[in-house]
């Protein structure tokens, strides 16, 4: 089990039992994951910006447009912070004080670099597809050459980051064990619905492999 150097920003200073720092744990949570906040700040201004995402290897691969103000300023070189959060339940204690959450997080801090060969953008176009939606990039039409110059792609390698992650029931004050209230776990999942058409089709299709199977 690989285990990623520990910095000062990565070390987790509340809680840090709950902090994992090896690859499988944070590999694990970024697969299930499909959408990242990448936080940034251009101008003196925070921004953080939700956006789709898929992982190969030990880089993140995230787009936009080309002429996003994401894209733009993370291209010349600010340092970015990309996070991924999976809630498992709510976690419903005695107090309200100490009610929480189950979750699975990883946040990687880095410089995000442009990806520029033809090749590679490819590829990762095709990385963020199936890490959203598995197989629909060969079920559709793939992008052209206007498509792609209007998406910027960007890579930001796993070399700094951590992951944290809480399971298990509430944690009470012993005293508040004997109260006579209800506490426990509410579960909670990411399940697809039955998929609705568009009702722009002009002919009958069937619904294809990528939905019919689709699951995180």
């Amino acid at each position: 089990m690989a285990e990623l150097e520990v910095t000062p920003r990565t070390k987790l200073g509340r809680l840090p039992d709950r902090g994992r720092h090896d690859r499988d744990t944070i590999n694990a949570i970024l697969d299930e994951g499909f959408v990242c906040h990448v936080g940034f700040v251009a101008d003196g201004q925070p921004f953080v910006i939700p956006t789709g995402y898929g992982r190969k290897g030990d880089n993140i691969y995230f787009h936009g447009s080309a002429a996003s103000r994401m894209l733009r300023n993370l291209s010349k070189g600010l340092p970015v912070c990309v996070t991924v959060t999976l809630v498992d339940a709510l976690v419903l204690a005695r107090s309200i004080f100490h009610h929480s959450m189950n979750y699975r997080s990883v946040v990687v801090l880095g410089t995000a670099t442009l990806v520029e060969e033809a090749a590679e953008k490819w590829e990762a176009l095709r990385v963020i597809s199936d890490n959203i939606i598995r197989g629909r990039w060969d079920e559709v039409r793939e992008p052209n050459e206007q498509e792609l110059k209007a998406t910027a792609v960007m890579k930001l390698p796993i070399t700094e980051a951590s992951a944290k992650v809480r399971t298990g029931p509430p944690k009470d004050d012993q005293q508040d064990y004997d109260l006579p209230i209800w506490a426990g776990l509410l579960p909670l999942e990411t399940r697809p619905l039955p998929p609705v058409a568009d009702p722009a089709m002009k002919m009958q299709a069937e619904v294809p492999a990528s939905v019919k199977g689709y699951k995180r």
